[in-house]
């Protein structure tokens, strides 16, 4: 074996490259994070081929002189941690990497020039060594290029994915920091395409709804909530107002784009018992907390943090998020289905023949018609009436309804349609529930305020108490939260170094498998943090129990059972969607009635 040596300069910097710089997005996420640091109130960035072939970032911000710009082409120099307390950083860059493992793996042009100064300087580093260093013409600020990224690294280089790939990186990067800082304007160019601009000065609900999916602003409840010193702010979507893939759930740390387990992790048990399990939420959750309460120096990427108390962290966003979906209460995403008003507003280009007149083609200069020709008549209809099918829906006439009651949310019950949907009138327009769904959301609640819900502790106790056998980090996992376990019904204890022993399981759970249960709880515990799956579990059970015990489809109702289904409804938190995120009533207002019948 050879000796051991120091590696050289060029080397070292390449090395620590690949911690930093993976792909073309990573490297824009530091040169933008600089921008935002800078104090910038505007930042341009232009890229193309997915940044393969160039990144381009201008900013108004502070400036650099050209000492101060040769000190940021080194490695560990930095103006963000003026002392030596890191664990107090406020700024998304501290390392002092970025450039220097840039300009190490591609080639970098560094333009700047500091506010209130007459001349900029431009610095070209080509893969680690100076090849330009002259004065510049530029507005105050600073422009970075990057071009030909791994050019002279061609094993890092085939290891990159196509343009289109890597594009939708840096889009997704660009979203996620536009969101990140409202205050700052953006514009985000592929190839000469703007893809998208923002101006500075937005609030946050309307940065996110322009830059997620403005039906956001709409279908969302705003996030205000707050704790000794940690603050939750955001828009988080109904439930209702889902996707079937996690793509658009955005999570931010004191101002910092994050991907953090802990934090998914609360987001799926705060939608825990309102959305399917295949759905996910559309949302945008900003917490502030004390800079010493996280750490964010985990990784280079800066993309993971770790909190002090963890636990505390996830039930705080977990009960913010709670408590904003129930300030929406009966709200649901309530935009009809286009294909279905579609197929309302169509007209057949020939009449069915059941619906064609009877009276079609008839010679009206004739006589009056003779008694046969009427009786021919009457013979056409009835025959005519056989061909429908029977109608669905039923109507019966509705008790005269005091003027206080007029202006109910969902209205005054009117009929029922094919014995599964209430048809209400309210002052906004028609209003059609889900009578099954709707009352299947007032069962679950009322199972939960009678003290089956989040904690359940009613448990039954085994005949024989069961030995599960884990590997020993499972049991240690589950151990560490049995007292947490214990308020939910389940009653373990440790049974050697890779065993637990279970004494007793929820009462709701009473036919579940002890083994299979533990050993997906000690998963939970490994991926989030926390023993959420059991109360999942267990909501799911108080779900199934409420779909069986609630008013089922095809079920005749009178007028009186219809309004009081509605005034339950006006009254239960979340009944704007049943327990798997599907919708329980919308409203068809009467500008689309209209719209219908052609009168706008």
């Amino acid at each position: 074996m050879s000796k051991i040596r120091r590696l050289p300069e060029h080397l070292v910097n390449r090395i620590a490259a690949g911690e930093v710089v993976e792909r073309p997005a990573s490297a824009l996420k530091e040169l933008v994070e600089n921008a935002i640091d800078a104090g910038a109130s505007r930042v341009l960035v232009a890229i193309e081929e997915g940044g393969l072939k160039r990144i381009e970032v201008t900013d108004d911000g502070c400036g650099m002189e050209p000492e101060e710009m040769a000190l940021a082409l080194e490695r560990h120099a930095t103006s963000k941690l003026p002392d030596e307390a890191i664990e107090q950083v406020a700024t998304l860059g501290f390392r002092g990497e970025a450039l220097p493992s840039i300009a190490s793996v591609a080639r970098l042009t560094l333009e700047s020039r500091p506010q209130g100064s007459e001349q900029g300087w431009r610095k070209v580093v080509d893969h680690g060594e100076i090849v330009t260093d002259e004065p510049a013409a530029l507005p105050p600020g600073t422009r970075i290029r990057m071009e030909d990224l791994f050019g002279k690294v061609p094993a890092r280089r085939k290891f990159l994915r196509s343009a289109r790939s890597e594009y939708g990186a840096c889009h997704e990067v660009m979203r996620r920091l536009a969101m990140a800082r409202p205050d700052i304007a953006f514009s985000f160019e592929h190839g000469g395409r703007r893809i998208f601009s923002v101006q500075g000065g937005e609030g946050t609900e309307a940065r996110v709804a322009q830059i997620v999916a403005r039906e956001l602003k709409e279908n969302g409840v705003a996030i205000e909530f707050e704790r000794d010193d940690v603050r939750l702010s955001g828009i988080a979507g109904l439930p209702t107002y889902n996707r079937g893939v996690a793509d658009h759930q955005y999570l931010f740390v004191n101002g910092r784009p994050v991907k953090d387990r802990l934090l998914t992790g609360a987001v799926r048990g705060a939608y825990a018992d309102m959305l399917a399990r295949d759905r996910h939420a559309v949302l945008a959750l900003f917490l502030e907390l004390p800079p010493g309460e996280v750490d964010v120096n985990v990784h280079p990427a800066k993309t993971e943090v770790r909190f002090r108390d963890a636990a505390g962290i996830r039930g705080f966003i977990v009960s913010g998020l709670r408590q904003a979906l129930a300030t929406g209460d009966r709200r649901s995403a309530q935009a009809p289905d286009a294909e279905a008003m579609g197929r309302w507003q169509s007209e057949p280009e020939t009449p069915a023949p059941a619906l064609r007149s009877i009276f079609a083609g008839r010679d009206w200069t004739a006589p009056s018609s003779s008694p046969s020709a009427v009786a021919e008549a009457q013979s056409a209809f009835r025959a005519s009436a056989e061909v429908l099918d029977a109608p669905q829906g039923r109507a019966e006439p509705a008790e005269p309804i005091a003027q206080e009651q007029a202006d109910y949310p969902l209205g005054i019950a009117r009929g029922q349609v094919a014995n599964t949907y209430i048809v209400a009138e309210s002052a906004e327009g028609l209003i059609l529930v889900d009578q099954h769904a709707a009352h299947e959301r007032i069962v679950l609640e009322r199972l939960r305020a009678g003290g089956m819900g989040d904690k359940v502790a009613a448990s039954q106790a085994l005949l024989m108490p069961e030995v599960v056998e884990l590997d020993e980090p499972a049991c240690d996992r589950i151990e560490e939260c049995a007292e947490d376990l214990a308020q939910l019904g389940l009653a373990v204890e440790r049974f050697g170094p890779s065993a637990m022993l279970v004494r007793a399981m929820p009462a709701s759970l009473n036919r579940a498998d002890p083994a299979k249960l533990l050993s997906d709880i000690a998963d939970d515990i490994a991926a989030n943090g926390s023993a959420l799956l059991l109360g999942e579990r267990i909501e799911y059970v108080l779900a199934t129990m409420a779909c069986h015990g609630s008013v089922r489809a095809g079920r005749v109702l009178n007028v009186a059972e219809m309004n009081a289904l509605l005034r339950e409804m006006e009254a239960t938190p979340r009944s704007g969607q049943c327990n798997h995120g599907r919708p329980t009533w919308v409203r068809l207002s009467l500008a689309d009635v209209e719209k219908l019948f052609g009168r706008h």
